[in-house]
């Protein structure tokens, strides 16, 4: 499949550079930006989630109503929603949408953040609820009749479903850097996501959600589709590029000191495993391979995806091609001003990475 672009959905006009506390939802301004990724060709749009956030599913429905081709992730923990009421949602969306909706799982990375919300299942057993969650997702959208499931973590008698997704299924993203990720991500999921690391990491961890597929007996083209996250800062040259992101970082550690940022000032460390390799990567120098950089890791404690890729256009084109070349498929770029970057992305990123990729493909 060709590779594809993802951006991240953003409800105002509050960002990392320029926060406004307790922003509520501005409609025309989700409108607006949500019609400007679909102009410029983002092919996915990401919903996020969190425990004190506005609702993904109605974002998602008002995202879909105003775009034509953008396909929107909505972010859904398990414990959340009963997966018999979110087979049900998901494939409402899906006809709403035309067939353009995709469920990304977040099993948990915190244990503080999901107990917020009742939820206080350990770590591994957070993960064998997602596998239960996804295989029941799977009949609810595929079973023609009505069905049992006596799980561990979920019982019902003759559900029966209504609502089927457009093309018969919705795409499944799960994420992680944990064993129980790549092995429920590699076994299950059509899409498995991954944070921006080095060339050397990533293919290491490509290799693991593989290693897992094959051992699940699903043949090379059934592989999940690999998901990899970076915030490009870009400008005209490589020289502006990095005054732009030296700006960035200051901003970032100021609001952070300041009680704005991401994470607070005093966060202790992570509990996720993926933000711990962030953070082990980090020790190791600010730049890596191209174009990665690392120091937006440590100024927000690797709270969520935060790997910069700094450079002219050329160079951002070139470091995304890098991990087009290891395998990745599906690319995840969002910026810290986001309207004017998600813009910018599409004016000069987008294009460019499609064109050297037809180019090849012609010759």
């Amino acid at each position: 499949m060709p590779t594809e672009f993802i951006s991240l959905t953003f409800n105002n006009a509050s960002t990392e550079l320029k926060p406004i506390p307790g922003a509520a939802i501005d409609p025309e301004y989700l409108k607006r930006y949500a019609r400007s990724l679909d102009d410029y060709a983002f092919n996915y749009t990401l919903v996020p989630y969190g425990s004190s956030s506005f609702d993904p599913f109605t974002i998602g429905a008002t995202i879909a109503s105003v775009t034509k081709n953008l396909k929107v992730i909505i972010a859904l923990r398990p414990n959340t929603l009963y997966p018999t009421v979110a087979a049900k949602a998901l494939a409402t969306l899906d006809q709403l949408s035309s067939g353009r909706a995709v469920v990304h799982f977040i099993a948990g990375g915190s244990d503080a953040e999901q107990a917020k919300e009742g939820d206080f299942l350990d770590k591994d057993q957070r993960y064998a609820r997602l596998e239960e969650y996804i295989r029941i997702l799977r009949r609810a959208w595929e079973s023609p009749e009505p069905f049992d499931w006596e799980g561990k973590y979920y019982q019902f008698k003759q559900f029966s479903n209504d609502v089927r997704p457009v093309n018969g299924t919705i795409p499944v993203s799960v994420g992680g850097s944990s064993d129980e990720a790549y092995r429920i991500g590699g076994s299950l999921a059509d899409i498995f996501g991954l944070w921006g690391e080095p060339l050397k990491e990533t293919k290491q961890q490509i290799d693991r959600i593989y290693a897992e597929s094959d051992k699940a007996g699903r043949s090379e083209k059934d592989r999940p589709r690999i998901w990899v996250t970076f915030r490009p800062i870009i400008a005209e040259t490589d020289d502006l590029a990095w005054a732009k992101a030296h700006k960035t970082l200051d901003a970032l550690t100021t609001h952070r000191a300041n009680g704005l940022g991401k994470a607070p000032a005093n966060a202790p460390a992570p509990q996720n495993v993926g933000s711990q390799r962030l953070l082990d990567i980090a020790s190791r120098g600010e730049v890596q391979d191209r174009a990665l950089w690392y120091p937006t890791v440590t100024a927000t404690n690797a709270r969520g995806a935060s790997t910069a890729l700094v450079g002219s256009y050329q160079t951002i084109i070139d470091s995304i091609l890098d991990y087009v070349d290891l395998g990745a498929e599906l690319i995840s770029i969002r910026g810290y001003d986001n309207f004017n970057d998600a813009v910018d992305y599409g004016r000069y990123i987008l294009p460019g990475v499609r064109e050297v990729l037809e180019s090849r493909a012609s010759n």
